[in-house]
């Protein structure tokens, strides 16, 4: 059984023979009036500059699915055009197919990109995409296509009660993969809309709903991939069933990372923003996935933490209830030193500092007699340790240090008493 394709395919000698055509010139004119039509809309609507991950646009004009999508339509409307007006057709038969395989390429490679981005998939999908895009068109202009389908499209045989051919497959594939990548769009879209200007509690709310908007429509698309493909879901139950039993213990560590991503960012227990410490690793969280967590210290080492180890661990957050941290430094000072006098001083030294908290402020204890002085505690508060907390406190000891220095109060050394024995002595 073979099956007509509705485009008619044009011929090398066909082609030649319409290009010494006058019409072809007329034809030529139509496709470099519908490009560049094309491309001065895309450049008015887009503006001086494309916005940033854009699917329509790119980063310049040409790379986006805006422009051929345009010059498409046109070129078909051009067509329709001059059919009605009995001008012989030959160069629209070629355009018309390069244009499509450009938008496939374009739609298909922007996705993968906004849905994956710094993927070295996507460069990979890119080549394997743009290759046989363009390996169909050329065999569509030589003819070659529409034999390899109807050779491939007698290679059937029985599955259930339905006849399935090679051709059926290949098309099926297509169709999954175009209806994987409209959903991988539509859900990058919607996500990148939800997470715009959102912050602290607020975005971790957005981001479990892009997360569930993605995994339901990647679950939609997947059922609608498997259909058009032609595999009967109704036959998969008993399968599906015997399968989830065995992917059940075999991805159990899986499916629970999954779920506790999603208990993370419903109960807000932890939220992008906040201060933590994890398994002896302190930083700021910078993204919650469905799978893990991305913790960033303050020296730049990022930390990959599973979510089911933010449930099932204890986790410190010092972001949770109050961004508020409070740090220690000590100093020493001689004995003998008024003390009385000296910690209002101190006091008023640690305040002045711009990154320390004025409520509640700071204050100096005595917490010890050293071997060589009096030590001195110096408490104060910080409600940015996002920023750091060594530079804060380096900060202080300046200007503790400059306080001492001004009153003339002495910073005792460690001192030592030697004795030296006569020769001979016991």
């Amino acid at each position: 059984m073979s099956r007509s394709s509705p485009l008619p395919a044009v011929t090398l000698d066909e082609l030649f023979a319409a290009l010494n055509h006058r019409s072809a010139w007329i034809e030529l004119a139509a496709v470099a009036a519908c490009l560049a039509t094309a491309w001065l809309v895309v450049r008015l609507v887009r503006g001086p500059e494309a916005p940033a991950q854009s699917v329509w646009f790119g980063r310049r004009i040409i790379d986006g699915v805006l422009f051929p999508a345009l010059a498409l339509a046109g070129a078909y409307a051009a067509q329709v055009a001059l059919r009605a007006l009995e001008v012989p057709l030959a160069v629209f038969k070629v355009a018309l197919p390069v244009l499509l395989s450009f938008a496939v390429i374009r739609l298909s490679v922007r996705v993968l990109s906004a849905a994956f981005p710094n993927s070295r998939v996507v460069r990979v999908a890119e080549r394997t995409i743009s290759w046989l895009a363009w390996l169909a068109v050329v065999g569509w202009i030589t003819g070659l296509l529409p034999v390899v389908l109807e050779e491939l499209d007698a290679i059937h045989w029985k599955m259930g009660g339905a006849t399935v051919s090679v051709r059926s497959l290949l098309e099926g594939a297509l169709v999954a993969g175009f209806v994987l990548v409209l959903v991988l769009w539509v859900s990058a879209a919607i996500e990148a809309r939800l997470l715009k200007g959102a912050y602290g509690e607020q975005l971790s709310l957005r981001k479990a709903a892009a997360n569930a908007v993605r995994a339901l429509l990647t679950f939609v698309g997947l059922l609608l991939a498997l259909t058009a493909v032609g595999i009967d879901l109704t036959a998969l139950s008993v399968l599906g069933g015997a399968i989830g039993v065995g992917l059940g213990f075999g991805l159990q560590k899986l499916a629970a990372n999954y779920v506790s991503g999603f208990v993370i960012l419903a109960e807000r227990s932890l939220r992008i923003g906040d201060m933590v410490r994890v398994d002896g690793f302190e930083g700021r969280i910078t993204d919650i996935a469905t799978r893990y967590t991305v913790i960033r210290a303050l020296n730049g080492r990022e930390s990959i933490v599973p979510n089911e180890l933010l449930i099932t661990q204890r986790v410190e957050n010092s972001s949770l209830a109050d961004p508020k941290v409070a740090l220690q430094s000590t100093v020493q000072v001689a004995y003998g030193t008024a003390l009385d006098g000296l910690f209002p001083q101190l006091v008023e030294a640690i305040a002045q500092v711009p990154r320390v908290l004025k409520d509640p402020g700071p204050s100096v204890q005595l917490s010890s007699f050293a071997a060589d002085g009096l030590e001195l505690t110096l408490n104060f508060w910080i409600g940015d340790p996002e920023n750091g907390t060594g530079n804060a406190r380096s900060e202080v000891n300046l200007a503790v240090l400059r306080c001492l220095e001004r009153e003339g109060v002495e910073i005792p050394f460690p001192q030592r008493v030697v004795r030296t024995l006569p020769t001979g002595a016991p």
